[in-house]
């Protein structure tokens, strides 16, 4: 490839190789590169500025809370903590019958999300035997009392749980006393073939009576 004289070869940011009238390669400054790069150290650096003010106004308006709203950011930061773990154990308890638990937040004076409430969705499979009614009922009513202060909603789901259990329970009884009736009517009856197809028969022995 031919070179021309005072052509223009970008070899980096701020400079390119051209040949002078003597055919000599020197390097000189590109303006346009140069320019460019200016600019965008210039936009970064603002970004960086931005970010270091943003952080510095965070910073004083945390400095600057009131006492009052200084015992707020402490109440709603202990009640974020006891809201999660009043729900975790919940989901601990309930094993695979509970779902995700979901929040309800508020926003204190240093800006921030705070978790004043919670729940955990709980849910019993339909169609199940007895049994596996009996063993979900104790489970959800586990999972109901599991946090150390259970509220009157706990209590409720807790309430619906043991009747379910009662329930249960009925049933299994109801269940056992049918196996139990039914095996003795087959008992019965086939004692009633077996004495049908096999009668008992009375002998007497002849008296010989003299005159």
């Amino acid at each position: 490839m031919q070179i021309s004289s005072n052509s223009l070869y970008n070899i980096g940011t701020n400079y390119s190789i051209k040949l002078n009238e003597r055919q000599i390669l020197v390097v000189e400054d590109d303006p346009v590169a140069k320019q460019r790069a200016e600019a965008k150290k210039t936009s970064h650096q603002k970004e960086k500025e931005e970010k270091k003010a943003e952080e510095t106004k965070k910073s004083a308006s945390k400095e600057e809370l009131s006492p009052d709203e200084e015992r707020l950011v402490k109440d709603l930061a202990s009640r974020d903590s006891e809201v999660r773990a009043h729900e975790a154990a919940h989901q601990a308890a309930g094993g695979g019958l509970t779902g995700a638990a979901s929040y309800t937040y508020q926003q204190g004076p240093d800006g921030k999300m705070y978790a004043i409430g919670g729940e955990v969705s709980i849910s019993t499979p339909s169609g199940s035997s007895p049994e596996e009614k009996l063993k979900n009922a104790r489970t959800l009513a586990a999972a109901a009392l599991a946090a150390g202060s259970p509220s009157p909603q706990d209590f409720s789901v807790a309430a619906s749980a043991r009747s379910m259990e009662t329930q249960a329970l009925q049933e299994i009884a109801k269940k056992a006393q049918e196996e139990l009736d039914a095996n003795s009517a087959y008992k019965e009856a086939a004692t009633t073939t077996s004495n049908t197809q096999n009668p008992q028969k009375d002998e007497f022995s002849g008296l010989d009576i003299s005159a």
